[in-house]
């Protein structure tokens, strides 16, 4: 149960209007949590290129300006509402949690709903925990929309990132060929996520080089490079499978079916992974660390 105390924010990050510069702001704190939600003091909330498509209006993550930014982090359990089991004040969680219901993770406290939480494991650091959900979440239900089975081939195209390189590592956990693509020097580190090649993405014939990898095309393929779909689709056999995680899907083409993955909380899967993410079955890299203000 919400006790009676009053939970302010000593400081938020975030925007004053729609396409505005990042800022700190003094804003209210949050009410006390109703039914179905927890309060979180933030240890570590993550950052990643989807927070520029909220900070410019490319993606309506419920909260208006002012508001703080941010739509994963990772916490301490301060207060829990009515109706929350399996929850209690003090447990350390990760969340994505949408729509925003107060303000976002660049705070020092954040309102989520309690479905979207998950533990974090020992041994877990708070910066790897709220790094962890956008990406991982994304690459899960992106693998899940291709519903790819063990001993087909799956190209992760932009490997290099914190995304690609989860879809590399949890499609070769499920048993994919995989072959990737990324920049020079990065080949021994997605090999060693599981990639059973890698291709550089700079060089232009890199598509056809997948296709003959593949025996002629890969089973299905996952775009996670900025305006890359269009290569991506080049490598998938007629009639296989493509999603795009970049917002640029390209036209259906030769019978391949074209799906668009866009990110949504899901607590019972982020269980999943922030279990594999303890238990050392996938990693995660952390690019830097940087004090609210």
């Amino acid at each position: 149960m919400a006790g009676s105390l009053n939970y302010w924010h000593a400081g938020a990050a975030g925007v004053s209007r729609i396409g505005g510069p990042v800022t700190m702001l003094e804003l209210p704190g949050p009410r006390r949590p109703g039914t179905g939600e927890v309060l979180l003091d933030v240890r570590a909330g993550g950052a990643g290129h989807w927070d520029e498509f909220v900070r410019t209006g490319g993606w309506d993550t419920g909260a208006r300006p002012p508001m703080a930014l941010g739509v994963e982090a990772a916490g301490r359990v301060i207060a829990v509402g009515d109706e929350v089991s399996g929850i209690a004040v003090g447990d350390a969680v990760t969340t994505h949690s949408l729509p925003v219901r107060e303000q976002g993770s660049w705070a020092e406290q954040y309102l989520v709903a309690a479905a979207d939480v998950a533990p974090v494991p020992a041994g877990v650091s708070w910066d790897a925990a709220a790094a962890l959900p956008v990406p991982a979440l994304t690459a899960d239900q992106a693998l899940a929309a291709l519903d790819i089975l063990p001993g087909q081939a799956l190209l992760v195209h932009g490997a290099g990132g914190v995304t690609g390189g989860l879809l590399v590592q949890l499609a070769a956990r499920q048993g994919a060929r995989v072959v990737a693509t990324a920049g020079p020097g990065q080949a021994a580190r997605i090999g060693a996520a599981g990639a059973a090649a890698v291709l550089d993405y700079h060089d232009a014939g890199w598509p056809s080089q997948a296709r003959t990898l593949t025996g002629g095309g890969a089973d299905a393929a996952v775009n996670a490079a900025r305006s890359g779909a269009g290569d991506a689709l080049r490598t998938v056999r007629d009639g296989g499978r493509l999603a795009a995680i970049t917002g640029d899907p390209p036209p259906a083409a030769r019978g391949v079916t074209v799906t668009t993955v866009q990110v949504v909380p899901d607590g019972s899967r982020l269980r999943m992974l922030a279990r594999l993410l303890g238990q050392g079955a996938i990693s995660i890299t952390v690019g830097g660390w940087y004090p609210l203000e």
